[in-house]
């Protein structure tokens, strides 16, 4: 049985383009997945009542959790909170894709480098999807009869392309090795850190070693933490 792998959709959120691409793309990568990639949206999880602290902390406890992420790139300048949970991901080793489908350029680094501050870049176990949004727009847009088709079609095509992209960085060998004492000892660190309450949100009513051990125990048993995955049982 091929393993279920949970992807942080991470990327703003503020209006309703963001709100429903995000849920769109979300659903397309779970279907042509055949299930085998299942998103976690902090929309899904947001409460517009919560204090500040608590999004922050259900978020960044939302990157630690799943197994990948997926970090939208787009807009001129890179949305902060977006950039901070990907600093997030890469120390906790965690295999990413960044997504920008923005045409337009920006950033600080030579005119074959990624179109964004190149602070955010060259970090290992991340792969790069980069499209011009128009132009996919308008192929799908001539290729149908309506505008709900052209947008499944939209949706299906960026969709195929995160989840090769999966495919492949998942399969890349983890930069922390597979020693899980040394492993559990960072990310106990990496929980503790951030403060105000994060480690124990996660920890619930148990402990936060119990808590670490078990996710990093799950992880380890799907090949993220160890031996990369041969991609299956």
């Amino acid at each position: 049985m091929t393993a279920e792998y949970t992807i942080y959709f991470a990327g703003e959120l503020f209006d309703h383009k963001h709100l429903l691409g995000n849920a769109l793309l979300a659903s397309h990568i779970e279907r042509l997945s055949d299930g085998r990639y299942r998103c976690v949206l902090p929309q899904d999880l947001e409460q517009t009542g919560a204090r500040a602290v608590d999004i922050r902390n259900q978020d960044l406890i939302g990157v630690a959790t799943c197994d990948l992420a997926l970090f939208n790139f787009d807009g001129p300048d890179l949305d902060s909170g977006t950039v901070v949970e990907f600093v997030y991901a890469k120390l906790l080793d965690i295999p990413a894709v960044i997504l920008r489908t923005d045409f337009r350029g920006g950033g600080d680094q030579d005119t074959d480098g990624d179109t964004w501050n190149l602070m955010a870049s060259f970090y290992p176990r991340t792969r790069n999807v980069t499209l011009n949004a128009m132009a996919w727009y308008q192929k799908a847009r001539q290729e149908s009869t309506t505008a709900e088709d052209a947008g499944a079609r939209y949706c299906a095509r960026i969709a195929g392309t995160v989840i090769n992209a999966f495919d492949e960085v998942r399969m890349e060998p983890p930069q922390l090795g597979a020693a899980p004492d040394g492993v559990e000892h960072l990310y106990r660190w990496a929980l503790h850190f951030p403060g105000n309450g994060l480690a124990e949100r996660i920890a619930g009513a148990g402990s936060l070693e119990d808590t670490v051990h078990r996710l990093v125990s799950e992880k380890l048993s799907k090949g993220l933490l160890g031996q990369p995955p041969s991609d299956v049982e």
